[in-house]
């Protein structure tokens, strides 16, 4: 069956019956599922015709309303169009309703759907690349050309430069109802992912004039007039395949306003104009390297000195323990110079973290040393404290944690196994 929506891709209202209405949930995670996920109640809804494109050929579903309702989903099901509206109420069967689309969407996805289809044809033609796929993304499109190749700026700007000349010539783009089992008609019809199992009638087939066809259940523009402009942004090799990004009328409009909202939040993070950004950004860059380079040295002083402290200090004046916690970073080199130079005979709880604002949890290292049968008793119920994962060996135990909160508890621990235990009373001298 064809849809209203694909003999009419512009209709933006339609009123039809209802055939069935059904009871039904839905895992919802917002219009571009970005959001965590929730469980909608409402009913699957069939019409008896749809301008409410079901999901198929890499396009994602139309949105809209079904008598005011919202239509969170529309999924093909052989020659029918289930629509997931959420509702409290049912629908009855055999009523007339007012299907309402989301023409901001629509649109959206009549241009990069459109543009995928012109820009495949021209990488077919100037490269003799196929395309074996494609994806619709909510902000960026891409369609997977079969080469081992990466594609250089100068064939992407090529096929930019033809994909506008065609789009500033209005090129007629026409939709065709072919049988598939008639050879002569379908002859010349592109047709890479073959027919829905399901596929029932007619199928059709999308020209751009003087161009290409390719069989296609997606809805298009009439005119490659109205996809505005087309931006190939980069290609990216994947395995053996080669991976063309791009983005299609509104969406280089938004992509260029992001672009320029970023560039005028550098100028004043920088403090210079878009020409300098990236001298800006290289020098920003080695000074931060310099920086970085200046601190880790000072922290290797500062675990030399700390070392040096408890060498110092005469064997019997020693701490039995000691514990020493970082917040200044999750790099071990200040713990394994401490280690390197600090006396044998104290027992070490030593860890560094990523600095935190608020709260407990932060990334970082954890480390005991001393006697083995302490660091083996010891070691697993830090970690778990410390939500780490780490193993030990002998009189070393060390591990990655991830939340600090539980520091003061591994302390106290600590504390009580060294304290000094007071003397019990002998019974016998008691009297």
């Amino acid at each position: 069956m064809v849809f209203k929506c694909q003999e009419d891709s512009f209709l933006k209202q339609f009123r039809t019956t209802v055939v069935s209405c059904d009871y039904a949930t839905l895992e919802w995670s917002g219009e571009d599922n970005s959001a965590e996920a929730r469980q909608l109640r409402g009913f699957n809804v069939v019409c008896e015709n749809t301008i409410l494109f079901p999901e198929g050929g890499g396009q994602p579903c139309d949105y809209g309303t079904i008598n005011g309702q919202p239509v969170r989903s529309v999924l093909r099901k052989g020659s029918t169009a289930i629509h997931f509206v959420e509702s409290p109420n049912c629908f009855e069967e055999g009523s007339e309703v007012q299907q309402q689309l989301d023409w901001t969407r629509r649109l959206d996805h009549m241009q990069q759907h459109s543009g995928q289809h012109l820009i495949t044809a021209l990488f077919d033609r100037e490269f003799k690349y196929d395309t074996t796929s494609w994806s619709l993304g909510a902000s960026v499109s891409y369609i997977q050309l079969s080469t081992p190749h990466l594609i250089s700026r100068e064939s992407l700007d090529l096929i930019e430069r033809q994909a506008n000349d065609l789009i500033r010539e209005g090129r007629a783009v026409s939709v065709l109802l072919v049988d598939p089992e008639v050879a002569q008609e379908f002859q010349d019809a592109r047709a890479p992912r073959g027919l829905p199992k399901d596929h029932e009638g007619l199928a059709r087939v999308v020209r751009i004039e003087g161009i290409e066809s390719n069989m296609c259940c997606g809805t298009h523009v009439t005119n490659l007039s109205q996809l505005q402009c087309i931006k190939l942004l980069y290609a990216e090799k994947v395995k053996s395949n080669v991976l063309v990004y791009f983005v299609v009328g509104e969406r280089v409009l938004r992509k260029l306003g992001e672009i320029f909202k970023r560039e005028q939040q550098l100028t004043a993070a920088l403090k210079g104009g878009a020409q300098q950004h990236l001298e800006l950004v290289q020098k920003l860059h080695q000074n931060v390297k310099s920086t970085r380079k200046s601190f880790q040295q000072l922290l290797k002083d500062f675990a030399n000195a700390e070392a040096e402290r408890l060498e110092n200090l005469p064997k019997a004046m020693r701490p039995k323990y000691f514990t020493l916690h970082r917040r200044d970073g999750i790099e071990v080199d200040f713990i394994n110079t401490f280690l390197r130079n600090a006396p044998e005979e104290i027992f070490y709880f030593l860890t560094v973290s990523e600095s935190v604002s608020s709260g407990s949890s932060a990334k970082g290292h954890m480390v005991l040393r001393g006697e083995p049968t302490l660091v083996e008793q010891l070691g697993p119920k830090f970690l778990e404290l410390l939500e780490g994962k780490g193993n030990g060996k002998e009189n070393n135990f060390q591990g990655k944690i991830t939340n600090l909160s539980g520091l003061q508890e591994c302390n106290a621990l600590l504390e009580a196994h060294f304290k000094p235990k007071k003397p019990t009373a002998d019974p016998a001298s008691a009297s």
